[in-house]
């Protein structure tokens, strides 16, 4: 498989499908599967079985896919030096943040350095915590922005915060009445959760204690940002981090503050052995305004954070 082949599988994996991934690339479908096909032939596989007329990855192709994914961020890599031993009064700035920080926290804090760098060069991608630090692990991204970040000897926090817990439903919802939501109040009702396999769905668990029980927790969402999207469409009501609804994004929703001890962890992490740009405590500094702003306006509000 040549460098493209591997671009183009990598991208159908990652989007799910050629029409998503031919977004994701800016081609024609047709051009997706045409290279796919010559993929397959090149690396003697079957990549992917069609199913319903969906395409489902093979045994053989997420392992391939592993490999090929660990290439890429060295590809990249490459291009980001290139980019900058071409341009070298230009400013290169890789960021990988946890879904429900992009919205709201990390895109303000970018534009806030746009301000003071216009010529920089950015980019932000999104994923779990645990992939979060492979990235700043191998030096391939240089700042991490996670909730609830894995630790890891390897990295350090560069700024750390805390925020608590809102609850986040329809307007037409009688509980939006109220001026703060506490566990017992949402028996019977149907709670998005998130899965206790996860660091959030344990913590979602124990803010709910024993009400846990009484509540419909039939629906669960791997993020907080997705799970708004369908407390939006009236799914049920949704307990979410505070940062995920800043700045109320997504319309048709109330918000409200949900009663809980606990805290959830917002951390600016670095590899230790790698010393921080100029441009990178920029934008260090700038998400730190975004953050107290975001306090301030909070307060002022019906919810708090931090």
């Amino acid at each position: 498989m040549n460098l493209r082949q591997m671009e183009v599988f990598r991208a159908v994996m990652l989007a799910g499908g050629v029409n998503s991934a031919a977004e994701l690339l800016h081609v024609s479908p047709p051009a997706i599967s045409k290279v796919l096909a010559q993929a397959a032939r090149a690396s003697g596989l079957t990549l992917f079985e069609r199913v319903k007329g969906r395409l489902i990855p093979t045994p053989e192709a997420h392992a391939l896919h592993a490999e090929i994914d660990q290439l890429w961020r060295g590809v990249e890599k490459v291009r980001d030096v290139s980019r900058a031993l071409a341009q070298p009064t230009q400013a290169t700035l890789r960021i990988v943040c946890s879904a429900s920080l992009a919205p709201y926290l990390v895109s303000r804090s970018v534009a806030r350095l746009y301000e003071q760098v216009p010529r920089l060069q950015c980019r932000v991608q999104v994923f779990a915590p645990d992939i979060l630090n492979q990235f700043l692990l191998d030096r391939s991204t240089h700042l991490g922005v996670a909730l609830l970040p894995h630790d890891h000897p390897n990295l350090a926090t560069v700024k750390a915060y805390q925020c608590g817990l809102a609850c986040v439903m329809r307007k037409e919802h009688p509980l939006a009445r109220r001026k703060l939501i506490r566990p017992q109040d949402l028996a019977g009702e149907r709670v998005i959760s998130s899965p206790e396999s996860t660091p959030f769905g344990q913590t979602l668990r124990r803010a709910f204690g024993a009400a846990a029980e009484k509540m419909h927790r039939d629906f669960e969402a791997t993020s907080s940002t997705t799970a708004c999207w369908f407390a939006q469409a009236g799914v049920g009501i949704a307990v979410v981090d505070q940062v995920s609804i800043a700045g109320g994004l997504l319309e048709g929703l109330e918000v409200r503050p949900f009663q809980s001890a606990e805290k959830l962890s917002v951390r600016i992490v670095r590899n230790r052995y790698r010393p921080m740009s100029v441009t990178e405590q920029a934008f260090v500094e700038a998400f730190d305004a975004v953050w107290h702003a975001m306090r301030a306006g909070a307060s002022r509000g019906t919810q708090a954070i931090g």
